[in-house]
């Protein structure tokens, strides 16, 4: 098994696992923790991000790297939401702006529609269409710009 495909298995388990986990309100202590968890699940969706990037832009992509990546993308989607609680608004080790914690109808519903991008990136990676995948990346890509633009600082 690759380093990669071991790397993306464990972190489906553990996304996984969180996922089927007490809710994530439950889970921290801190508010600290919570910001913690949240940035963890980013920097594993930013890599795996990462890796679809650099095999789409390579004139043979690896579409075993592809779809090990969506679905890792997928299964982590959903986990960072519910750690925008617990007063982590205050905690100063973050890039998220004051607006994301006044807006939480609009954050539900961007972040909705990142995890039905994901899906569906998954899917069309499992078809093994490059072109699609293409496509569909940029989308996915596209929904997480769209809070980064307005609730993350630069």
């Amino acid at each position: 098994m690759h380093r990669h495909t071991k790397v993306a298995s464990v972190a489906v388990c553990i996304a996984t696992a969180a996922a089927i986990a007490l809710p994530v309100a439950a889970q921290f202590r801190k508010p600290e923790d919570a910001v913690k968890y949240r940035q963890a699940v980013f920097v594993v969706m930013n890599n795996q991000m990462g890796r679809i990037n650099a095999q789409l832009k390579s004139a043979t992509p690896n579409m075993q790297v592809i779809q090990s990546g969506a679905s890792v993308v997928e299964a982590v989607s959903k986990l960072p939401w519910d750690a925008f609680n617990q007063n982590t608004e205050f905690v100063t080790d973050t890039r998220a702006l004051p607006a994301l914690f006044k807006n939480e109808a609009k954050i539900k519903e961007l972040a909705d529609k990142m995890h039905e991008e994901a899906v569906k990136l998954n899917s069309v990676a499992r078809t093994g269409d490059v072109k699609a995948v293409r496509t569909q990346f940029g989308v996915v890509a596209k929904t997480c710009d769209n809070c980064h633009d307005d609730y993350r600082a630069k």
